[in-house]
């Protein structure tokens, strides 16, 4: 007696893959799948991936077009292809897993995103406040800056901190919180700064010339912009001294106003020396005692 074994269904063979799929799923407790749905989130986030990287080069190229700072263009574009792939990645879920709704999937990453929140307040704060400092390109790196006792040239602009290379060479990360809620200094935020420096000069001497002295010394420095113009002010007259104040514009840079305020004070003391205008300090004034007083009225005595 002979026994036949029936042929497999075409049918069976051609679900093989997908019960193995779903075995799998189902021992890892997720929902369902089969290979062609598999293969389409496969494929919609490999496409996420390609035009992430695609939109990430035309974001730089625009951001650079309109002026942007090289740290604005850096992070903006790249949240560009971070926005990209999440979008990209709900997609392949969403394909992946046809049972599962996007409703689903967004209620998920918002109970993430809340407990986030909540676990990092700082870091997030930090990062908000970059995103607003980057949008309005109040300061870019190469900017000299000065916040709370922080004074120095910026180096970077992250989404948390912003690093700046002080003026005696140190290096200190200020927290974006910090820079979006504190007073900044831009120092280089207009293209020329005024200095003024102050000097006393005796009570006698006159006004007008020594005015013009000090324009005319500090108008022949090539330091010194000449517009606007400098000015030589009057300013306080106290104790046989006449205070005058000398203003000029300089390029906005720290090494640049102090070379320009250094020439200055050169230059307008060798004018004064030149033209016999003597400072308050080389004036000493002599009050007279009784004795000093008593002893002048004897010898006009004496002499008549």
């Amino acid at each position: 007696m002979s026994s036949t074994t029936p042929a497999p269904d075409e049918s069976d063979l051609s679900d093989t893959p997908n019960v193995v799929v779903t075995g799998v799923t189902e021992s890892l407790g997720l929902p369902p799948v089969s290979w062609e749905t598999l293969s389409l989130g496969a494929g919609a986030f490999v496409a996420a991936v390609i035009l992430g990287y695609a939109a990430r080069y035309v974001a730089k190229a625009y951001l650079r077009w309109r002026g942007a700072g090289p740290s604005a263009v850096d992070v903006f574009s790249k949240l560009v292809q971070w926005g990209i792939l999440l979008l990209g990645f709900l997609t392949a879920m969403t394909l992946i897993f046809p049972s599962v709704q996007p409703v689903d999937i967004l209620g998920g990453v918002g109970v993430i995103s809340i407990a986030a929140g909540i676990a990092f307040q700082t870091v997030l704060g930090n990062m908000f406040a970059g995103i607003v400092i980057l949008a309005r390109g109040s300061y870019t790196v190469g900017d000299q800056i000065a916040v709370r006792d922080v004074r120095g040239e910026v180096t970077d602009i992250s989404l948390n901190s912003t690093t700046v290379r002080t003026f005696d060479g140190r290096q200190v990360l200020v927290p974006n919180q910090v820079m979006h809620s504190d007073v900044v200094t831009v120092q280089t935020g207009y293209e020329a700064v005024r200095t003024s420096v102050t000097v006393q000069v005796d009570a006698e001497a006159d006004p007008a010339r020594t005015q013009r002295i000090a324009v005319e010394a500090m108008s022949d420095l090539p330091e010194v912009l000449a517009t606007p113009q400098p000015q030589a002010l009057l300013t306080e007259l106290n104790k046989g001294a006449l205070t005058v104040e000398m203003r000029f514009w300089s390029g906005a840079r720290q090494f640049e106003t102090r070379e320009a305020q250094h020439a200055v004070i050169a230059a307008v003391l060798a004018a004064f020396n030149d033209n016999a205008v003597m400072l308050a300090d080389e004036v000493q004034v002599i009050e007279a005692g009784p004795q000093l007083l008593k002893g002048l009225e004897n010898r006009d005595t004496h002499q008549r």
